[in-house]
């Protein structure tokens, strides 16, 4: 077993079991990245299976996303407090389980409700991979445990797609779930044998309700309010309704967090760091942007140039391949030039690649995505 580390330089050559240990994080990163693109080229299946509308079907991953991000903190909170370690098995065996119901979903809506759970456990898992890549390595390799996580979910996003496609194609969308259940069980094992168990700060603090309750009111609000606007229009009172509930929520969970002190779910020198504030909105744009793009290209493909399944994600490639491969180099990027530099070039390449997906017409072939894709890519990635 693994056991902490320091920087100097006897720590500069990893051991066999922080190398299985990062294996095993790179892993978990993967099939929670995988999991938000492999159903993309799924939804035409997923619709016809179940006789439903693409906005019924979309919520597959929307609905897994929405809580995802809604209970990350939440996640990352509880992995502090109970330790990073429980916090992954925790989230893997929600992850695992519910990926099982889904696979034998009998109708559309134990999929959704199986699909939201999904969420929370991959809410548990993230933090607590990512604080425990951090832990396995010692200081001097740091940009390392960043490389791999950035690695390990672009890789996992690009392969979604092509992975979610052959099956789908080759037996069911249902095994695009199924195949989560090996792979959450090999980072299960991989862990257990040889990440220390580190102990939590459960005797310090204890677990901000009322931070969890009101900032997932606050984002569940925004984020039903900009799906459902598209549909019932931007100035329908319900639209407007849940945009005033979620500016209240958010405002409200600023102010519960200065008042919980020492117990609070965002601590309030985070709250003030306009750094992260500036990192935290970078990230929430892209990610807009991205998932855009990643659920209406391969409706583009399938339903306007007759794709299959399998067609669709490797027509993704342009996108999702170059993606992986700036993922892996964002790493070593970031330690020589800086954040200012990588982040602005990335928004640049963002910009330029969705103006120009933004010029595709109901007629245009295969060829006019590919420069728009693979500049969205590179600025993804």
């Amino acid at each position: 077993m693994a056991g902490k580390t320091t920087a100097g330089p006897a720590d500069d050559k990893l051991s066999k079991a922080q190398m299985l240990g990062l294996a095993a994080m790179a892993v978990g990163v993967l099939i929670i990245a995988n999991d938000f693109t492999a159903l993309s080229v799924a939804i035409p299946a997923i619709e016809k299976d179940f006789g439903v509308s693409l906005t019924t079907a979309q919520w597959v991953i929307n609905g897994y996303a929405m809580v995802f991000g809604v209970l990350i903190v939440t996640g990352g909170r509880l992995a502090d407090m109970f330790g990073r370690r429980l916090g992954f098995f925790v989230g893997a065996a929600i992850f695992a389980f519910f990926s099982f119901i889904g696979g034998v979903a009998p109708d559309i809506w134990l999929l959704l409700a199986s699909r939201f759970l999904m969420g929370v456990g991959g809410a548990l898992m993230w933090p607590a991979i990512l604080g425990m890549t951090y832990g396995l390595l010692p200081e001097s390799k740091k940009g390392l445990a960043g490389g791999i996580i950035l690695g390990a979910a672009g890789f996992g996003n690009a392969v979604g797609p092509l992975i979610g496609g052959v099956l789908t194609d080759a037996a069911s969308w249902r095994w695009i779930f199924f195949l989560n259940l090996p792979i959450a069980a090999f980072g299960v094992l991989v862990t257990w044998l040889v990440v220390p168990k580190e102990e939590g700060t459960r005797a310090d603090h204890k677990i901000d309700f009322g931070g969890i309750a009101v900032l997932s009111a606050g984002l569940i609000a925004l984020l039903l309010a900009l799906d459902e606007g598209t549909d019932l229009g931007w100035l329908d009172v319900r639209i407007i309704g849940l945009f005033v509930v979620a500016v209240l929520a958010l405002t409200g969970f600023v102010l519960v967090e200065r008042r919980a002190g020492s117990h609070a779910l965002v601590p309030r020198d985070v709250l003030e760091n306009r750094e992260f504030a500036a990192a935290a909105l970078a990230v929430l744009l892209m990610s807009a942007l991205f998932f855009a793009a990643l659920l209406y290209l391969p409706q583009f493909m399938m339903k306007r140039l007759d794709y299959s399944a399998i067609e669709a994600g490797a027509g993704l490639l342009p996108m999702m391949g170059l993606f992986a491969a700036t993922s892996f180099i964002a790493g070593p990027l970031y330690n020589r030039l800086g954040p200012k530099i990588v982040i602005t070039a990335g928004a640049i390449a963002l910009t330029i690649g969705m103006f120009l997906l933004s010029r595709i017409e109901q007629s245009s072939p295969y060829g006019d995505l590919v420069p728009g894709m693979a500049v969205l890519g590179v600025g993804v990635g």
